[in-house]
């Protein structure tokens, strides 16, 4: 696909050297970032917010809904937030670089906080059902028409039912957010893929977050019409290799285009592009144009509903 072709990316926590979640944010980096993001093929995007001191994630979002309102091409292209964590689990592996100290159960007066902050524009909020005690979070949120999302979770195929039933329909990132070494077979991925008929189901096609032949294999249970396929691109995503500060977390992004912590202990976001996504899906994956445009843009704008 060429650079010209649309993208709908649901998972952009920042683009060409500006960070979406620092407190220093202008109106100069937001729209370089825009300008950057509408060259390199995406037509629509979620600006995501992660984990962090509850008052700071307020701030963030306030400031961005600000900044967006007053941009023309802001508004274009930012089609609303999406709030991923604090309610995430605290365990490490599934926690993934969310930073433990501001991780935090779910409640109902945080999550509006939250929803207040952002100034309507909250459209995904990722939590684990596990840490949504009566699920009383989810229920506000899919009465309120915002997608909720599983992700950096170890919830039960129990767990994850009940939260379906109470407005539960996306999971962020399968095969992320979780250890290395898992039971081999019931683990947090296959429970996912099981209820795949149920679910949007969203990757990061670089070849580190998942593996492509792995990747194939989710996309075959997925289906085309029910996964997405998103960049969860970090500040540095479009700049190419090198040494980055991102959030609370010096990374190195190598020839790969992949983020890792400097030990290359673990993945800290992404630096590719949407327009490296489709490459590879048809590269590596095998999968036709026509499918990588449902993946990448078409699904995407489906799951909003715009």
């Amino acid at each position: 696909m060429t650079a010209a072709a649309a993208f709908f990316d649901l998972q952009v926590n920042g683009y060409a050297g500006v960070d979406f979640n620092q407190d220093e944010l202008d109106a100069g980096q937001l729209h370089r970032a825009c300008e950057r993001l509408e060259a390199d093929g995406v037509a629509g995007l979620l600006a995501t917010i992660i984990t962090d001191d509850l008052a700071a994630m307020c701030r963030r979002l306030s400031r961005l809904a600000e900044l967006r309102d007053a941009d023309p091409l802001a508004r274009r292209l930012i089609a609303g937030v999406h709030i991923e964590g604090p309610f995430l689990s605290d365990r490490d592996g599934y926690r993934g670089a969310h930073p433990l100290d501001a991780i935090r159960p779910a409640d109902v007066d945080s999550m509006a906080r939250l929803l207040d902050a952002a100034r309507g524009l909250t459209r995904i909020v990722t939590l684990a059902p596990e840490c949504d005690r009566g699920l009383t979070v989810t229920r506000l949120l899919a009465s309120r028409g915002i997608i909720v999302s599983a992700g950096h979770t170890d919830a039960t195929l129990d767990q994850l039912r009940g939260a379906i039933d109470a407005g539960l329909s996306m999971f962020t990132h399968v095969g992320n957010g979780c250890p290395m070494l898992m039971s081999r077979h019931d683990n947090i991925i296959q429970r996912a893929l099981n209820l795949a008929d149920e679910l949007w189901l969203c990757f990061i096609a670089d070849g580190a977050h998942i593996p492509f032949v792995a990747l194939g294999n989710y996309l075959r249970l997925a289906r085309e019409d029910r996964a997405i396929v998103v960049t969860d691109a970090i500040a540095p995503a479009g700049l190419g290799p090198g040494r980055y500060r991102f959030g609370r977390w010096d990374l190195e992004i190598g020839e790969d285009m992949v983020a890792r912590a400097p030990d290359r202990s673990h993945l800290v976001g992404s630096g590719i592009t949407m327009k490296q996504n489709a490459d590879n899906l048809m590269r590596a994956v095998g999968l036709a144009e026509p499918v990588v445009r449902k993946l990448t843009l078409e699904n995407p704008r489906i799951a909003l509903g715009i």
